[in-house]
């Protein structure tokens, strides 16, 4: 059965998120979650398909992307911030549990839930980001992770980033997308959907100050610990901004955790190989039994 996606605005943790839901409403909630510099639309090859297996998927433009709010200060993209917002999902579908996947930041969101609100989740797929103990460890210890993150170190400048990104009609970003993807993965209307979310009102800027609030006060409180809850790790080799072996150290900060690795694949897993990702998606929520129990 075909189910056409529907667009809403949501109330959670304060501010009003656009989500893109999908599926039957009594199907169990799938929570999908988008990373930089993407929105809701970084999944729409999986939604569908996940619908049409009985979920209800949920796929938030997260705080400060395309149509959800965009509070004004760094201090508003902290991950608990991030994290509440998920949960007030959550909270507003009437569920008590769900699936989450995410990629790159929508994948950090995953792991903090994972680690700190393991009551929430029933199991956490994670594409292309590594467990944050483990990113941050190698930030410090290689040269050649370093050189990849630069871009992070660039984005705490004030003003300067979300400046030069919106020359020429958001060339860098286009450009970013395609350079580190394979050949022909994104379209002519791909890149129009992307460039009209980021030319929203002050869109850049609150995607961009994830990145200050990252580092501002990503040593603070609790330091990164184990994650109890399953979690399947699905990564591209040909990641061109994230080292490959950090998936596999992740492994070890996981009680019931997998790897599965794409050789052929670049950061934008779920794009240029959409089926397997959503088959492997669709095996791994299935081995609960009662994928509704709380």
């Amino acid at each position: 059965m075909a189910h056409e996606p529907e667009h809403h605005y949501v109330d959670t943790n304060g501010i009003r998120l656009h989500v893109v839901q999908c599926g039957p409403q009594s199907g169990p909630l799938v929570v999908l979650l988008h990373g930089f510099p993407e929105f809701w639309y970084g999944w729409h090859r999986q939604l569908q398909a996940l619908a049409e297996a009985g979920y209800r998927v949920w796929a938030p433009d997260q705080r400060g992307y395309n149509l959800s709010d965009k509070p004004p200060r760094v201090s508003d993209y902290t991950l608990p911030k991030l994290a509440a917002d998920v949960l007030g999902l959550l909270d507003a579908a009437g569920q008590r549990k769900a699936y989450v996947a995410g990629h790159d930041w929508g994948g950090i969101v995953a792991w903090h839930l994972a680690m700190y609100h393991p009551d929430r989740l029933h199991r956490v797929a994670i594409l292309n980001v590594p467990h944050p103990a483990v990113f941050g460890r190698t930030l410090r210890s290689s040269p050649g992770q370093l050189r990849k993150s630069w871009y992070v170190f660039f984005f705490q400048l004030p003003w300067l980033p979300e400046t030069l990104t919106s020359l020429s009609n958001y060339w860098a970003g286009r450009q970013t997308l395609l350079s580190s993807s394979r050949r022909g993965i994104f379209s002519p209307d791909d890149l129009r959907e992307y460039r009209a979310a980021w030319a929203k009102p002050g869109a850049m800027r609150s995607m961009i100050n994830w990145y200050r609030a990252a580092v501002r006060t990503g040593r603070q409180g609790t330091q990164p610990g184990r994650v109890a809850v399953p979690l399947h790790m699905l990564w591209g080799k040909r990641d061109a901004f994230l080292q490959a072996d950090m998936a596999q150290q992740s492994l070890a900060y996981c009680d019931h955790g997998r790897l599965t690795y794409f050789d052929k694949a670049t950061h934008w897993l779920q794009h240029e190989e959409p089926q397997r990702v959503t088959e492997m998606l669709l095996a791994f929520f299935a081995e609960q039994v009662n994928p509704q129990s709380s």
